[in-house]
């Protein structure tokens, strides 16, 4: 866990919500009163966001205190119970939504990304996530895939080349493009993979006589072309398979013999996880 960031996130996070005070807690709970509640599952899934929920507390009131049962990665059933957490009822009653916001977010995606795992374990293909994450909450949302067992792409657009079709298309083609992120590497003394994307087999020749790139991407490939693909590349470069890529299809995409598949739906359009923090 990246502490820094998870501070500054937990910092604006609790700011956005606060205001200048939580009226409801302060006019209707008289001031010291304590509380306990519980994090109880309300679905079946795998659980993620209990480490980031015990700082949330933290950096709320340090005071509180929690006693956790289920651990992020841990398979869920109805009526679990994840944690407990006792102390001051303001500081539990400010720190709920936040709680329970990211941890249902978080475990959805986790229960998405395993289920996507369970498919592909026949294969020797893996799961990545992509940058389309919600603003603010990528670093928690690629979090959350890792729990599930999936695997980060790159977390932007710092950490990794990746020439797509826009590229290519501005900087006048497949090679220009290559030759010219080659170049910018050794003049800045930087040592990141570069990652092409092709969108025809005509495109992969190109790339594959060009050379000077770490793994190719094979965007909205027929399952005929990815596996003419893959044979071609024979295993020369990393190879990835994207667009459109859903549960019903990737085992027909990971069959063709691709090391990953990139699917978008991991994180922008998940279904988070029932849950809720009940007082006791």
């Amino acid at each position: 866990m990246d502490k820094k960031l998870i501070d500054l996130f937990i910092k604006n996070a609790i700011a956005e919500d606060l205001g200048d005070g939580d009226h409801t807690s302060m006019s209707t709970i008289p001031a010291g009163t304590q509380g306990k509640a519980k994090l109880l599952i309300k679905e079946d899934g795998i659980l993620a966001g209990v480490e980031l929920a015990i700082e949330i507390f933290n950096q709320v009131d340090s005071s509180l205190q929690t006693e956790v049962f289920l651990k992020d990665g841990d398979a869920v059933r109805y009526g679990d119970i994840a944690f407990t957490v006792s102390g001051s009822s303001h500081s539990i009653l400010l720190a709920e939504r936040l709680v329970l916001n990211c941890m249902q977010r978080m475990s959805g995606i986790a229960t998405k990304t395993h289920h996507v795992t369970q498919l592909l374990a026949p294969y020797q293909t893996q799961i990545l996530d992509t940058r389309k994450t919600t603003p603010g909450l990528r670093y928690l949302e690629k979090w959350a895939v890792r729990i599930g067992g999936g695997v980060n792409h790159r977390i932007g657009l710092y950490d990794m080349i990746l020439i797509k079709d826009n590229h290519v298309d501005y900087a006048g083609g497949i090679a220009n493009a290559i030759t010219a992120a080659n170049q910018y590497l050794a003049d800045k003394g930087k040592k990141l993979e570069i990652e092409i994307e092709v969108r025809n087999l005509e495109e992969l020749n190109q790339v594959l006589e060009k050379g000077m790139v770490n793994r190719i991407m094979l965007d909205n490939f027929s399952f005929a072309d990815l596996k003419q693909a893959v044979k071609l590349i024979d295993h020369r470069f990393t190879t990835e398979a994207s667009g459109g890529i859903t549960e019903e299809s990737i085992t027909e995409y990971a069959a063709c013999g691709v090391d990953y598949i990139s699917m978008g739906a991991l994180t922008h359009s998940v279904k988070s996880l029932d849950m809720s923090l009940k007082a006791y």
